[in-house]
């Protein structure tokens, strides 16, 4: 990123003028026209709900590689993705305008011991069901997988139609510049053994652990930003509600800015580690707000100068509507904080205490201060009830790597 930004001045005009950071998948898939496709050089008019051009979310080449999308690459046809087609013979340039679908397909164990297709669902960006049917998998089914598909035995007993019908379907009622936006989406277009250029996935536009390697749960996503239950039932997933549920996070996106809910791309500007979009950049802020929801009470007990922090954001921060759950007291060493946090244990769901150590106390072979903390994590953990977790952390100094100890206290059987 410093290689680029120094050289172009920021990532935004790295992305226009080098070839070398943003790549296409034009050179795999046939293409109409030639030319300059809008992902290097967007377009000015935007649909009236955008913010900026959809065509800017879209995955590059090298990151479908990542993701582990099948592309028409040669020898990888032969091989690993024999019998895939494309969804369609050949494709239109992609713009701000060309329409998104959101798909997720639903998938059952089979005979063969791999997952089959069994249901696929196709959202519009008006919300509307644009194709939804169930799908007989070529091999015998030994695990509906109930639970996570909400597929079982009664909803395919008369189902007919076979896998190449749907892509023979999909091949003719998708547009040439269709855009298709889905969580992990590669695991769909495997199921439907199809292959696509242009893709939108949820689960790598939004991001809320700041590392591109870990993601984020669909219903995680819904409930955060979207402020919507989805995933709740006994009887599994519904791939409608899926879908759907993707197709309104791009849209949210495509209102907000580009960088919103992606704790990656708004590290690389603000150089900050935050999750935003979410509350606020202090991780207790949030943790607050979760148990406020449950209406569960919580202590903060600090020094004075943090107790003022945490009260700050009880008051005025974002989402910790439920003041009276909360409750922020100062006491003026780290002695008395121990001792205080450990008397309110009992009456509270969470509790935090946070101490200070200043640096001059961890200079040199001086012990007594790690003496002292190793004291205070065990009052803590004896004071603590049963079933109870105690997480001991150490921020770290000047930029550098923290350390978490955790500990679960319960009654062995």
């Amino acid at each position: 990123m410093r290689k680029f930004t120094n050289s172009f001045g920021t990532l935004e005009t790295a992305v226009l003028q080098s070839d070398e950071l943003f790549d296409t998948v034009r050179n795999f898939f046939p293409m109409e026209e030639k030319g300059i496709s809008e992902p290097i050089c967007p377009d000015s008019k935007l649909p009236p709900s955008d913010k900026f051009s959809r065509t800017q979310l879209l995955l590059s080449g090298w990151q479908m590689v990542e993701e582990n999308f099948p592309l028409p690459i040669q020898g990888l046809v032969e091989r690993k993705y024999a019998g895939y087609i494309l969804t369609k013979d050949k494709y239109k340039d992609v713009t701000s305008f060309s329409p998104m679908f959101a798909i997720d397909c639903e998938m059952c164990k089979t005979s063969t011991g791999e997952l089959e297709l069994t249901r696929i669902s196709v959202v519009d960006e008006d919300h509307k069901v644009f194709y939804d049917t169930l799908v007989k998998p070529d091999n015998e089914i030994v695990d509906y997988l109930t639970k996570w598909s909400g597929i079982n035995k009664k909803m395919m007993k008369n189902v007919k139609t076979k896998l190449r019908t749907v892509q023979e379907e999909l091949k003719k009622l998708l547009p040439q510049d269709a855009i298709l936006v889905g969580q992990s989406l590669a695991n769909d277009l495997h199921a439907l053994k199809m292959m696509h250029p242009y893709i939108i996935d949820t689960s790598v536009i939004y991001n809320i652990t700041g590392d591109r390697s870990r993601k984020t749960k669909l219903q995680t996503l819904a409930r955060e930003f979207l402020k919507e239950k989805i995933q709740t039932g006994q009887q599994g997933h519904c791939s409608t509600e899926d879908s759907l549920a993707c197709m309104k996070l791009v849209q949210l996106r495509l209102k907000k800015h580009l960088y919103y809910g992606d704790a990656v791309m708004n590290n690389v500007y603000s150089e900050v580690r935050a999750y935003p979009d979410m509350g606020t950049s202090h991780y207790a802020t949030s943790m607050l707000r979760q148990c406020v929801k449950v209406d569960k009470k919580v202590k903060v007990i600090g020094l004075d100068e943090i107790g003022q922090r945490y009260q700050f954001y009880v008051n005025k921060g974002e989402g910790v509507n439920n003041v009276k759950n909360v409750t922020c007291t100062q006491e003026k060493s780290n002695k008395e904080v121990i001792k205080s946090f450990c008397d309110s244990l009992t009456n509270f769901s969470l509790n935090i205490a946070h101490i200070r150590i200043s640096e001059g106390q961890l200079e040199g072979t001086n012990m007594k201060i790690l003496k002292n903390i190793d004291k205070w994590a065990k009052e803590v953990y004896d004071r603590s009830s049963q079933p109870s977790l105690v997480i001991v952390l150490f921020g770290g100094q000047n930029h550098g790597n923290g350390t978490c100890f955790i500990k679960l206290k319960r009654e062995f059987i």
